[in-house]
């Protein structure tokens, strides 16, 4: 079985470029899944429905599911990026 391959990817942010509306409650269109890689530094992943929360760290990656409300959250510097996928990721 082969690996899903992005089909997008978001630029890489910083803690100065990351969107607004990232910081808000957002998610994926019906079908799409995401996966957030930290790639520098720390940041907050909070699911909305739950508030459940998850401390990232440089190196981390977060399955993002169809439709799931959720944010991120600053803690500091940082550099993260997001990938889309139709079906889920590994």
């Amino acid at each position: 079985m082969s690996k899903p391959e992005a089909y997008k990817s978001t630029p890489v942010f910083s803690e100065a470029t990351l969107p607004q509306a990232l910081q808000e409650a957002h998610n994926t269109k019906p079908g799409t899944w995401g996966l957030l890689e930290l790639i520098a530094g720390e940041l907050v992943y909070v699911i909305e429905e739950s508030g459940n929360s998850r401390h990232m760290q440089a190196g981390d990656t977060q399955i993002i599911e169809p439709q799931q409300l959720h944010h991120v959250e600053l803690v500091g510097p940082m550099q993260m990026q997001v990938h889309f996928f139709r079906e889920k990721p590994d």
